[in-house]
């Protein structure tokens, strides 16, 4: 062994601990200018295409973190109460939600406010009904409680009326998401396929 070995031996040491201490500190940030944790999303279908790909990341905040105009009390702006505001291509918030009958969080466009018992059907766009010509044909009409209609911006249908999800509660909204990069994504999707 060589006299210089103990040298080495710190000054590996002070590189990784200078490494950790980096990332600990763009984490620290990112989570005070995000405000949740993880800060960024990948995309992992095409339900939000042209805007978002399968594989794009997704710089997400807390819901009541850098709200538009219109946005309601809980921090969102649907895209029927926009006023001109909007986010990734669309009008209105698109938010991360993590419904109970669904596996996994979806990132989808926050459309309306629906209130507990509401009949929705005369307010939603036909084109997004499922084929449903009334509240009576339509999931979750009238509304099971009150929560955000939302869509995939590439979906023909609105996620309640599909059954994706009942209306999305508040406290199920997760983050909306601010801005993306385009194919950064990929790489987490892969190694999650790993794990």
């Amino acid at each position: 062994m060589s006299d210089d070995s103990p040298s080495e031996v710190r000054t590996f040491a002070r590189d990784a601990l200078e490494t950790v201490a980096i990332v600990v500190a763009v984490g620290a940030v990112l989570f005070a200018v995000s405000g949740v944790w993880p800060p960024m999303v990948a995309i992992e279908s095409g339900s939000m295409q042209p805007t978002l790909e399968r594989g794009d990341l997704v710089v997400v905040t807390a819901e009541s973190r850098y709200g538009g105009p219109a946005a309601d009390e809980h921090g969102v702006v649907t895209a029927n109460a926009s006023e001109g505001y909007g986010r990734l291509g669309g009008s209105g918030d698109v938010v991360v939600y993590d419904a109970p009958s669904h596996s996994t969080p979806i990132i989808h466009r926050a459309v309306f406010w629906v209130d507990d018992g509401e009949n929705w059907y005369d307010r939603a766009n036909e084109s997004y009904v499922d084929g449903a010509d009334s509240c009576a044909e339509l999931l979750n009409c009238p509304a099971p409680h009150a929560g955000y209609v939302t869509r995939g911006d590439n979906n023909d249908y609105y996620d309640q009326a599909r059954g994706i999800a009942s209306p999305v509660r508040p406290d199920w909204v997760q983050a909306k998401g601010q801005f993306h990069v385009p194919y950064l994504g990929e790489l987490r999707l892969e190694l999650q396929k790993l794990l």
